[in-house]
């Protein structure tokens, strides 16, 4: 009886993580290290996978940490609708878990992925690995820990493309590499679009709990109708970029061409997003679908550089 509640409660702890949501920071690390592959022809399963795990456990430490602070702003509780997408965790609002075991875990976890981050430094001895590994450590964790709470003060979305678009595809290309270039310029840009709109979609739904406490999301700040314009023009400009890559840079093509093929998809979540879909019913399909679109985007454009990496000429 003892062993089965400990490996419950275990369960429970790896639940608060959220999970389903994990593909937001391990996508981007493949996307990286797969371009590094197409660009080289060498790859590092050491350093994809510490880079991989290192990720993920940060993220797992601030979606952790999220749920604590929203917990302190009164935010999730002030949300009584909350959605499979938006509004939390719950496990403290539930009686799951406690504060305190809550905000433990998240240090627990942090703390991993920081011991991961100071391996690979230790093996690659790079600043700007060091400087990538601290800006997603405390990134993660004040996009709602005070003081700065930077997804209270309209910078959260543009924090989150930055955590899971830029800096782990660069990150990742680095360590494969030994180098950044403008290689990395559309895939990166395309990862932190994509996480974007998963971010911006998923605010739709908690307007009304965000403002009562102040935090200033884009769409609380900015109202549906932008936001709605915002998403769409987020999402088409993915598309322009992979389609402008084809032509001016050469490793990109066939990354370029995979991703294209998720237009279809792309075109219904455009459809999809409108004011009255987001705010006036509990259709969730353009959530779902603007997660599985990251999801896909980021295996085309992985498949694409590895088709490359194993075509090229890179004597």
């Amino acid at each position: 009886m003892l062993d089965s509640l400990k490996s419950s409660r275990l369960f429970v702890y790896f639940l608060a993580t959220r999970p389903a949501f994990l593909t937001a920071s391990a996508a981007p690390v493949l996307v990286g290290s797969a371009l590094g592959f197409a660009a080289t022809g060498t790859f590092s399963v050491p350093l994809f996978l510490l880079a991989l795990f290192a990720t993920v456990l940060l993220h797992s430490g601030a979606n952790v940490a999220n749920d604590y602070y929203d917990h302190l702003s009164g935010n999730d509780q002030a949300n009584k609708n909350p959605t499979p997408f938006s509004g939390g965790c719950r496990f403290i609002q539930d009686g799951v878990m406690s504060p305190k075991a809550t905000l433990l875990e998240s240090v627990i976890l942090l703390a991993a992925g920081a011991a991961l981050g100071i391996v690979i430094l230790i093996v690659t001895r790079s600043v700007f690995i060091l400087m990538l590994g601290l800006a997603g450590l405390l990134g993660g964790f004040f996009y709602t820990a005070k003081p700065i709470k930077l997804c209270y003060r309209t910078l959260g979305e543009i924090t989150i493309a930055i955590l899971f678009g830029i800096l782990p595809v660069t990150g990742s290309y680095y360590l494969q590499t030994g180098r950044v270039d403008y290689h990395v310029v559309p895939a990166a840009v395309i990862m932190a679009l994509l996480i974007f709109l998963i971010i911006l979609i998923n605010e739709f739904p908690d307007i009304g709990p965000d403002a009562s406490v102040d935090k200033k999301t884009l769409v609380v700040r900015f109202g549906v109708s932008v936001c709605v314009i915002l998403y769409r023009s987020a999402l088409a400009l993915t598309y322009l970029i992979a389609a402008a890559s084809l032509f001016f840079d050469s490793v990109m093509f066939y990354a370029a061409i995979a991703y294209l093929l998720t237009l279809p998809l792309g075109v219904n979540v455009f459809a999809l997003a409108n004011a009255k879909n987001l705010t006036e019913s509990k259709d969730f399909r353009v959530n779902a679908r603007t997660i599985m679109l990251h999801m896909a985007g980021a295996l085309a454009l992985a498949i694409g550089f590895v088709i490359y990496g194993l075509t090229a000429d890179h004597s």
